[in-house]
């Protein structure tokens, strides 16, 4: 630093220090001298090899440096440029995410509502098949309890009037109805009716109601056919009387005319006549109705000897009693003939087979039941 020599130049300037020379004026001062300097100093330098391959080498490494540095500003653009498409991507990505999430619980939702739904469902299912086991059994009891209704009366009937018709016909009735019910558990049960079915089939039939009609026709007539006693003879003509005679030979025809209707000739076929008075005919006729009654009830009986013997009294009085001559009592004569003629006994099969197969799977169905 250079200080004045002269200091009254600085009080003459206002009494204030005078101030410094600056660096930068001083190296221009000094900038000429220094010129020829640095020209000599670079020839040497430029002299020297060792000292020219160092600074090649740093520009080399100055070249480099400045090489990467423009890799490194590129790379880094383009990592910025990355991290940002990455940064919007991820963006798009927490959107979809957020998306799906939404989707997702909306479609928990709907799940569990239809899971409730399917539970609600999977609960009337049940109650429902429930339901239909109960009036399936409760339809089954009640078929069965009709069925065994029905085989009960047509065992009484065929045991009581033999009426194999009837129990051929609730038979039917009876496998027509566990036929509809299509149960794999009824075909033991149809299995025995078909059984007693054919049996009854093969039963010689007995035509009980024409029968039974013909008794009642006969018993009805028996009030119109005529007795033996209440047969007369036709009146008997007299001679022609001759025209233009006196009185005594009229009164002569007159008095023989009264004569011949005093006495009565008949020519009895029979020995006993069975002249019977009005009373004694009345009760004659409601006991032979009586007779034929009585048949009537050994015919649904099947007993056949009562029946041959009540019909056999029945035409021995008719012979007997009755006018054989009169067209009334040959047509009773002629249906009492074929009512001997006719067969009532005969072996009828029983059903009870059926009966005691429908008891027993009853018995069996309410024991599993429970």
């Amino acid at each position: 630093m250079n200080v004045p020599e002269n200091p009254q130049d600085q009080n003459a300037s206002g009494g204030a220090p005078q101030r410094a020379p600056e660096p930068s004026a001083l190296l221009s001062a000094q900038a000429p001298a220094a010129r020829p300097a640095a020209r000599g100093t670079a020839r040497g330098l430029f002299a020297q090899p060792l000292l020219m391959a160092v600074v090649l080498l740093v520009l080399i490494v100055l070249w480099q440096w400045w090489d990467s540095r423009g890799s490194m500003a590129a790379l880094r653009e383009e990592v910025a440029l990355k991290l940002h498409e990455s940064d919007t991507d991820s963006r798009d990505a927490r959107v979809t995410a957020r998306s799906a999430q939404e989707a997702v619980r909306e479609s928990q939702a709907r799940l569990a509502q239809l899971d409730g739904k399917l539970t609600e469902s999977q609960n009337q299912q049940v109650a429902l098949e429930a339901l239909y086991q109960e009036l399936s059994r409760n339809r089954d009891e009640w078929a069965l309890a009709e069925i065994d209704q029905i085989l009960t009366i047509a065992a009484q009937q065929l045991q009581l009037a033999g009426n194999v018709q009837a129990a051929l016909v609730a038979l039917q009735t009876a496998d027509a109805r566990l036929a509809r019910g299509d149960r794999p558990q009824f075909i033991p049960l149809r299995k025995v009716l078909g059984r007693d079915i054919e049996r009854l089939k093969a039963t010689p039939s007995i035509d009980v109601v024409g029968l039974t009609l013909k008794l009642d026709q006969v018993s009805a007539s028996i009030d119109s056919v005529p007795l033996v006693i209440d047969e007369r003879l036709a009146p008997a003509t007299g001679a022609p009387r001759p025209e233009g005679e006196g009185f005594w030979a009229r009164l002569g025809y007159e008095v023989w005319d009264e004569m011949k209707s005093l006495v009565r000739i008949q020519v009895m076929d029979r020995p006993d006549p069975g002249l019977v008075s009005p009373t004694q005919a009345f009760f004659l006729r409601e006991n032979l109705k009586l007779r034929l009654l009585n048949a009537r009830l050994a015919l649904l009986a099947r007993n056949e000897t009562v029946y041959r013997q009540d019909i056999k009294s029945a035409q021995g009085w008719v012979d007997r009693w009755f006018d054989a001559r009169s067209r009334q009592t040959q047509a009773v004569q002629s249906s009492l003939k074929q009512l001997a003629a006719a067969s009532v006994q005969i072996e009828i099969p029983t059903i009870a087979e059926s009966l005691n197969a429908v008891r027993n799977y009853k018995i069996v169905r309410d024991r599993g039941g429970r």
